[in-house]
């Protein structure tokens, strides 16, 4: 500590540290950890965990729970580095210099952190969705809620979504009272996604990776045959669907393919394969859920294969797909 603030007092502790062996660097990196964590504490931690009405953790570090720890630790560690960069002019006080750069510190370090788990650091409504919700300010909120929640390491309990939270928001945004416990948010959200979804790239880069990098729920006490514990879910059964049937429809094209090649009729290829390939793999797939009303997959496909005209579409299509190399 006393090497860390000569050094900072002579201006020169950034560019050490940018120099430094691994072994110099990790002891200065220490010092500066010692150094500034009772300020981070008392400056961030414990105004932050008055405010969540969590008394026992503002009393000192030692009482934080684990997932208020972490977040005082990350912090902390966002302070250290601030410091250990930025610290290229003399500094005659090293904790009120990191006091004074506690606000940028902090969030520099969150965002840097969003941005490693692949989500946006600045969660913003781009304008192509505000579209799609048509300016809804509610739903353009409630998008806002889910780019940031995404990005958080943190779940609900065994939820995707912080349901109870967002109602409240909910609440005070539209002033309807009755809604927050109702289904209406739950269709509200996936309205939303389904917004999000009319751009799969976007969809997949800042909402469903870093979703999906978040920390599964662990149960801490010894649950028994009447304990509701189930397991956290990221993607809707649609999705679900949607992956197998593209899986599907991958091994129908090669296996088409290959019959062709091999000099097979082409109606008679795309409506063996088809049937085949579709009516042994949605069956089992569906036995985890409750019947919806509707159709299966493979039912559908008998219905259009005993239509002669659907049949040639289907052909064509197919072909033509073929002749894409799968695409």
């Amino acid at each position: 500590m006393d090497e860390l603030r000569d050094l900072a007092r002579r201006g020169e502790l950034a560019n050490v540290v940018a120099s430094a062996t691994p072994e110099v660097r990790a002891r200065l990196s220490g010092a500066a950890y010692a150094i500034v964590w009772p300020v981070v504490f008392a400056r961030v931690t414990r105004p932050m965990e008055r405010r969540r009405g969590h008394w026992a953790c503002a009393n000192s570090v030692e009482q934080l729970a684990d997932d208020c720890l972490d977040r005082h630790h990350d912090d902390v560690e966002s302070v250290v580095s601030d410091l250990l960069t930025n610290a290229k002019v003399p500094i005659v006080d090293v904790e009120r210099w990191s006091s004074a750069r506690l606000t940028a510190a902090t969030v520099d370090g969150h965002r840097r952190r969003r941005g490693r788990r692949g989500a946006l650091q600045r969660p913003r409504v781009p304008a192509w969705l505000a579209a799609e919700l048509g300016g809804d300010p509610w739903l353009t909120e409630l998008a806002v809620q889910i780019l940031t929640w995404v990005g958080v390491p943190t779940t609900a309990g065994t939820q995707v979504w912080p349901l109870d939270s967002w109602a409240l928001r909910r609440e005070a945004a539209t002033g309807d009272l009755t809604a927050g416990d109702s289904p209406m948010l739950s269709v509200e959200i996936e309205r939303v996604l389904a917004a999000m979804r009319r751009r799969p790239q976007w969809y997949a880069d800042y909402v469903e990776r870093p979703l999906g990098r978040k920390c599964a729920p662990v149960i801490t006490v010894a649950a028994d045959a009447t304990a509701d514990a189930r397991p956290l879910v990221v993607i809707g059964s649609h999705e679900r669907d949607e992956a197998r049937l593209a899986d599907l429809a991958a091994a129908a094209v090669e296996l088409i393919s290959q019959r062709l090649r091999c000099g097979a009729d082409p109606a008679d290829a795309v409506v063996e394969v088809l049937g085949v390939v579709f009516d042994a793999g949605t069956g089992s797939e569906r036995m985890d859920r409750t019947p919806d009303g509707g159709p299966a997959p493979e039912e559908q496909l008998s219905v259009l294969l005993a239509d002669d005209r659907t049949v040639r579409r289907i052909v064509d299509e197919v072909l033509r797909i073929v002749a894409d190399g799968g695409k």
